[in-house]
């Protein structure tokens, strides 16, 4: 049976939550508690202004807030596991005990993801797709969190096609996963935007973007404000807004699941927009005889 990335699905997740997929699309908004992230870096790196910022973003529609505690850009300086998790640990706990919001938290170090569990988050997404750290997998089992597994094309051989690269990197990931114990069901594929790909690739990777549901599972997408957005628009990372809402609503459209952003606000029209577009192309088909 074809895979409708429209059809209603139900994502298990950690502490017994579930989010709804399919229907409408989601906001996941980005929280970086970092000094050096590549577009807002230091404005939040505080604890209590990245649980401010956290709470104004589900005010703006976010159902998910993802906790960062290390830069993912190219030529970030790399910190420690103690460091990460003392900048993400705090804010995780406040935001547990102050919203019912999805916390999501974004690492890929297995004792991290652990602790961030337990603090109460109730999603582990990780960018290296379990390939750094697979007992990150087994910590998702474990604890029944809801797992976003990104692909990145950093530190290896790319294919040529895009999309031959995603399935084959993609596939080995799920291989750990399944081999970890982690259930199909609580699994979501991230394409991963930016991540050693060129402006031409990311685009090509937005072209074909309904390709990737041969794989059967939700995805979340994360183009806020990315370098191949300014090389479209000529704008810089803080001024890329509008042109993060225009990929919003063209891979909402093409079947993308979760949308991880930086400003909530602009992103949620546009998922409103393209969600009416899809209600009125689906009235339209169920009409005909």
């Amino acid at each position: 049976m074809t895979y409708d990335p429209f059809q209603r699905s139900i994502w298990p997740l950690g502490h017994g939550r579930t989010l709804e997929l399919g229907p409408r699309g989601v906001l996941m908004a980005i929280i970086n508690v970092t000094p050096d992230s590549f577009s807002d870096g230091g404005r939040f790196a505080d604890a209590a202004a990245a649980v401010d910022v956290a709470m104004r973003a589900i005010e703006d529609g976010a159902a998910i807030l993802d906790i960062g505690g290390e830069s993912t850009r190219p030529d970030a300086d790399p910190v420690d596991a103690a460091e990460e998790q003392s900048r993400i640990l705090p804010v995780i706990e406040a935001l547990a005990s102050r919203t019912n919001a999805i916390i999501s938290v974004d690492t890929y170090r297995a004792e991290t993801a652990r602790l961030a569990v337990e603090a109460g988050a109730h999603i582990v997404n990780d960018v290296h797709g379990l390939q750094r750290e697979p007992a990150i997998a087994e910590v998702a089992a474990e604890t029944g969190a809801g797992l976003c597994i990104m692909h990145t094309g950093r530190d290896r051989q790319k294919l040529d096609d895009v999309i031959e690269d995603q399935f084959q990197f993609l596939n080995r990931s799920l291989e750990i996963a399944s081999e970890a114990g982690v259930a199909r069901d609580r699994i979501v594929l991230d394409p991963g935007y930016g991540f050693a790909k060129d402006a031409d690739e990311n685009l090509e990777l937005m072209a074909r973007f309904a390709e990737l549901h041969r794989f059967g599972l939700p995805f979340l997408v994360g183009t806020s404000r990315k370098r191949f957005i300014g090389a479209v628009t000529g704008r810089d990372a803080k001024d890329r807004d509008a042109g993060t809402a225009a990929t919003t609503a063209l891979l909402r459209i093409a079947g993308a699941a979760i949308f991880r952003v930086h400003d909530v606000a602009i992103n949620r029209d546009a998922l409103a927009v393209a969600d009416a577009m899809l209600d009125a192309k689906n009235s339209r088909r169920d009409m005909k005889p």
